[in-house]
Formats: structure tokens, C-alpha cells, sequence
């Protein structure tokens, strides 16, 4: 038994199986204790069938041979077999305990069995256990998790006598359904009544900080846990990092996770989505990428994912081939979810060969799959093959949806395929039923303003059933720069003010407008009331990896940066350099207006030239 018991406890499967066989082979009498502690054995480490198959050979079989067995049920995440078993057990006329009831209402409350549970706490009404404070925390613990949280408060005031684990359960029921106040004032209250926070305490608070708490909140916590002696807690110390995080300082969050004298997955995954939520990522981020081929941690799937969705969002290749490995490492590569983040990757960085492999590698492929590789076909000018694959994907039985759409439609725009987007709008809504949203028709007056059918567009913006958004009238706008048409650009100009007024983008493309028809009166009444408005123009940055350093350059820097750096190389490729649709440059001369007017595209030049990695460009140039 007591070696049976350490199997249990280390999770031990083989020597625990090794044990079984030794009490089959030397005829040791089997008895009801013996066969409830294998039951409870193979429960553990997840072999419910074989759990199952010992309880049905007992011949005699107790409550806590019972309660084993739901409880199994449930840890194996086999909730209505649980309740079944409990139904058993009640015309067996076996008396449920304390556990058996914590068992059947946490599988209540997972599959949402409401009326169910409400009948379990009927039971408990009539039986011995009503005031017990396992059962009560577990009651608690159900209406929480139900929605009633009115309910699992009026259990909770009722009890007289109250214990951590009911605390415990009635502030993470608050930090469950969002009601960070309540959380923090019923900690506060426990501290008062002289009941001692655990670690559990704590991470139920921090849980409720990352919902929407405060940075001195979160604080507040971190003291309590430095001074209680928990920091060596590794599931603690990640909630922190994720709470601090959520509440915008992720700067602490890097620090503490610095301070960390073993790092593990749940600290590091909070950090990585920490930085991929704030939406920015220096140097710093970029190494914490490449910490993890050195850590050796067993990454999930869904980490890996995440890692090479950020990846593509920054437009790293290098980081996102080294993630590629590890995927491949893991021989997860095949799955759906770990391949639609490679074509996303790939796609996004410019590698469109590899994107498609990555796409042909996947064994069954789902909506999304195909979705990807069309948006990153349409994302690099390719729109006859976005919409031959999207032919492909209709002859293989599979149904789009509105983003594939949506896809297809903004590769038609960038690759001149009108009468193709026409066509692909026309099949959604008349083939598949999908009603438009206003981003589909935000491509289509793109589609047809980038073709220089202004008109068209202002036409279809006017009879559309939509309210028509800023994106709309910014397409319009932004057509209106190309092919000079100041005058619908001034009636996109106004709509676009109206609903957004301070963003200084549209007063730069209507100023733009006049000053290239020659309107140079009008273009300075505009930046002349952008500045007294207090309107400023955000100054665009462009982001490039020569070697392993990353290079973050304001659209101010970039002239001064590249005449520094490479004069020889401007002064013998300018004339290779050809804008659309401005005018090539003729001799080095042309260089300083180009750069002025189209920085971005410069640097992604320079970069090519220089075998630099161009990560991204952003802002008007």
C-alpha cells in the first residue's frame, strides 16, 4: 500500500503497473482498500479506462471507492461520465461524502449543468454536510463559475465559520467574472479577520489585477508575496509578470522576469505575450525570442504559435526560421493550427515560396489555411494566384468565409484585378450568403479608385446600405493624391475630418492634394490649421536588422542615416532607383526629394542592396 502510494504521488505509471503485477503474480488477497488505492493509482496518471476496469471487477465496493472513481472522471475531463457514475452510486444507495459532492458539482459546473447542480445542492441540504466547509467552498465555487454570482454571495455571508479555501474561492469567483473591486475589498476583509492569504490567495488577486486593475494594486500584491516568502512560487511569479504586464508596465514585467533565477514556460509565455500585446518590440523583445532555442523548454503548441504570429507581425525571418526548427523538432509541423501560423509567417516576411510550402505541408487543411496563404499571395501583388487559389479551394468542397473575402478583395485591388474583385464580391453575397461588412466595402471602393475610377467609387460609397467609415473616404482620399482629383478629395477630406479630427493623416493628404495641383494657397490654409489645432504629424519609422543589431530609423533620420553610412553606394545606384508612380531619378541630385517623399521605400532599397533585413515601415512619407 505504501509503496503504491508513492507511485501515486510521483506519478509514477510503470512502477506503479510493476506493482500491480507483483499483487496479480504472488496471489496477494485483494480487498476493498487495496483495490480503491489502484483505482485511484490509474485515475492519476490518466488511464481511466484501466481505473474503470479495477472498479468493475471490485466485489465490494465503498463511498470511497465511489468517490475515486468520479473523481477520476472528472480530473480525466470526463464530466457526464462523472454524473452518470454519481446517479449509480445514488440507486446503489451509497451515501455520498464531502468529495463525491466537490467531485459532481466542479463537473457540473464545467459542461454547464446548472439545473443539475442545483439538484446536488438539494442533496446537500438534506444530508450531513450542509454545513460543511469543503462542500460549501464547492457550492461557492459552482455559482461562480455558472454566472450566479449573487448566489455564491449569499452562501458565502451565511457561513459563520469560513476557512482559506472558502475565501480563496469566493475572491477568484470575483476575479472570474471580472469585479476587480469586489476582489480586492473581500482580500482586505480576510486580512482583517486574521485569516492568512496563501499562495492561492494571491494568485487569485493578481488574476483579478490583470483584468483590470492598477499598477499600485499589482504592487500592493507584490509585497505581500515578497514579504510572505511565496516569490519562489514559479506559477506566482508568472501571474505577476502577466499582471504588470496587463496593467501597461511592462518594463517591471522584463525586470522580473530578469530577476528570475529559473526561468519556465509560464513566466516566459506571459512576457511574450506581454510584448505582443503592447504592440512594440526593441532589441530587448527580440532577444527574449532568441532565448528560447537556449532555454530547452517543452514549448506547447499553442506557445509556438503565438511566437510565430508575432514574428510575423514584426517581420523577422531570421527569428521566425529559427521557431521553424524547434516546430520541426517537435514534428508538429503537420499540425493545422502550427502550419497556418508558418504560412502566416512566411508570408508576412516576404517569402512567398516558403509560405506555400509550409501550406502544401499541411495534412488537412481548414478555411483559415487556405485564407492565409490568399492574403499572403494578395499581400505581395500577386492576385491572380490569390484568386486561382481561391478557385482551387472552392473545388475541393470548402465553403470561404468573410475573411477569405476580404482577402481575395484586397489582392484584387493591389494586383489592378478589377472585373475579378467584381466578381468575388458579387459570388459572396449571392453564392455563399455573406453579408458585407464595412471592410469588403472599404476594398471595393479601393478596387475601384486605385483602377482611377473615382467616380465609381464616390458613387458606390453614396448607395452603399453602410454608414460609410473613415477607412472608405480614406481610400478615396488617398486615390484622389494619385490621379490629382482635388475636388472629390476635398468631399473625402471633409467626411474624413468629421469623423476623425484629430488625426493629422488626412489633413497631410488633402495639403498633398493641393500642393501637387498646384493649389499652394489652399495647402497652406490646411497646414496652417493643423497647427493651430496643435495637430502634429507622426513621424514614421522604418526598422532594419544589419547583422544582429536592429535599427530603428524616424523618417527625420533616415536621409542623415543613409548619406552617412553608404554615399558611394547612392552616388552609383541612384539612377537604378524607380519609383511608381513618381518620376525615376536622373542623377544623384534627384536623391534628396525622393528621400523626402518616399523614405520608406529608400530604406527597404538600401536594405535589399545591403542584404539587410527590412522588418517593417510605417507612417506617411
Amino acid at each position: 500500500m505504501k509503496v503504491l502510494q508513492l507511485c501515486i504521488a510521483g506519478n509514477a505509471f510503470t512502477c506503479g503497473r510493476q506493482v500491480h503485477g507483483h499483487i496479480i503474480a504472488s496471489g496477494f488477497p485483494s480487498n476493498v482498500h487495496l483495490r480503491t488505492k489502484l483505482l485511484v493509482f490509474y485515475a492519476k496518471c490518466m488511464e481511466l479506462k484501466s481505473a474503470r476496469k479495477v472498479f468493475d471487477e471490485m466485489r465490494e465496493r465503498s463511498v470511497v471507492s465511489w468517490s475515486a472513481m468520479v473523481s477520476g472522471c472528472c480530473q480525466n475531463g470526463h464530466f457526464e461520465d462523472a454524473l452518470t457514475m454519481f446517479v449509480e452510486m445514488r440507486r446503489e444507495g451509497v451515501k455520498a461524502n464531502q468529495f463525491t459532492y466537490g467531485s459532481v458539482l466542479r463537473a457540473c459546473s464545467s459542461i454547464g449543468c446548472f439545473d443539475v447542480g442545483v439538484q446536488v445542492q438539494g442533496c446537500v441540504a438534506k444530508g450531513r454536510l450542509v454545513g460543511n466547509l469543503f462542500v460549501q467552498s464547492a457550492l461557492i465555487d459552482f455559482h461562480s463559475k455558472c454566472g450566479k454570482i449573487e448566489d455564491a454571495e449569499r452562501l458565502f455571508e451565511g457561513m459563520t465559520e469560513r476557512d482559506t479555501v472558502m475565501w480563496n474561492t469566493m475572491i477568484r469567483g470575483y476575479a472570474t467574472r471580472g469585479l476587480v473591486a469586489n476582489s480586492f475589498q473581500l482580500f482586505r476583509l480576510m486580512m482583517r479577520e486574521g485569516m492568512a492569504p496563501d499562495r492561492f490567495t494571491l494568485g487569485s488577486v493578481l488574476q483579478a489585477c490583470a483584468v483590470g486593475g492598477t499598477i499600485l494594486q499589482v504592487s500592493q500584491v507584490h509585497k505581500f508575496i515578497v514579504e510572505w516568502g511565496f516569490l519562489y512560487y514559479k506559477d506566482l511569479t508568472g501571474s505577476l509578470i502577466d499582471a504588470y504586464a496587463k496593467c501597461g508596465s511592462v518594463r517591471t514585467a522584463h525586470h522580473l522576469y530578469r530577476s528570475m533565477a529559473q526561468k519556465d514556460l509560464i513566466s516566459y509565455t506571459a512576457l511574450v505575450n506581454a510584448y505582443a500585446r503592447k504592440g512594440k518590440f526593441g532589441n530587448d523583445f527580440l532577444d527574449i525570442l532568441k532565448e528560447l532555442a537556449c532555454m530547452q523548454l517543452e514549448v506547447d503548441d499553442i506557445t509556438l504559435c503565438s511566437i510565430l504570429h508575432i514574428c510575423a507581425d514584426i517581420a523577422s525571418l531570421i527569428l521566425g526560421r529559427q521557431i521553424h526548427v524547434l516546430v520541426l523538432k517537435r514534428l508538429a509541423s503537420k499540425d493545422v493550427a502550427i502550419g497556418n501560423a508558418l504560412v502566416d509567417m512566411y508570408g508576412k516576411c516576404g517569402e512567398i515560396k516558403d509560405a506555400t510550402l509550409a501550406f502544401v505541408e499541411i495534412q488537412v487543411k481548414n478555411v483559415i489555411s487556405w485564407t492565409s496563404l490568399i492574403a499572403s499571395y494578395g499581400r505581395h501583388g500577386f492576385g491572380n494566384e490569390a484568386v486561382a487559389l481561391y478557385r482551387q479551394m472552392e473545388s475541393k468542397g470548402l465553403k470561404p468565409n468573410d475573411v477569405t473575402f476580404l482577402s481575395l478583395l484586397f489582392a484584387c485591388s493591389h494586383s489592378g484585378l478589377t472585373s475579378e474583385g467584381w466578381d468575388c464580391f458579387t459570388n459572396m453575397i449571392s453564392k455563399y450568403s455573406i453579408v458585407p461588412r464595412a471592410e469588403h466595402f472599404s476594398c471595393l471602393v479601393d478596387l475601384s479608385a486605385r483602377s482611377g475610377q473615382l467616380e465609381e467609387a464616390y458613387k458606390l460609397i453614396q448607395e452603399m446600405d453602410i454608414k460609410p467609415n473613415a477607412s472608405l473616404w480614406a481610400s478615396i482620399l488617398g486615390a484622389c493624391r494619385i490621379y490629382g482629383n482635388a475636388s472629390l478629395g476635398k468631399i473625402a477630406a471633409r467626411h474624413l475630418i468629421s469623423l476623425d479630427p484629430k488625426n493629422c493623416a488626412n489633413y497631410v493628404l488633402l495639403a498633398s492634394i493641393y500642393a501637387e495641383t498646384g493649389a499652394w494657397r489652399y495647402a497652406e490654409d490646411t497646414w496652417s490649421y493643423m497647427e493651430k489645432m496643435g495637430l502634429k504629424k507622426d513621424l514614421g519609422y522604418s526598422h532594419l536588422l544589419p547583422t544582429k543589431k536592429r535599427i530603428a530609423l524616424l523618417q527625420h533620420d533616415i536621409r542623415g542615416w543613409i548619406f552617412s553610412s553608404f554615399p558611394s553606394l547612392l552616388m552609383t545606384t541612384s539612377g537604378a532607383i524607380h519609383v511608381s508612380p513618381f518620376s525615376p531619378c536622373q542623377s544623384s541630385t534627384d536623391i534628396a526629394p525622393l528621400l523626402l517623399r518616399n523614405a520608406d521605400l529608400k530604406v527597404k532599397f538600401v536594405g535589399r542592396t545591403l542584404k539587410l533585413e527590412c522588418l517593417a515601415t510605417t507612417g506617411n512619407f
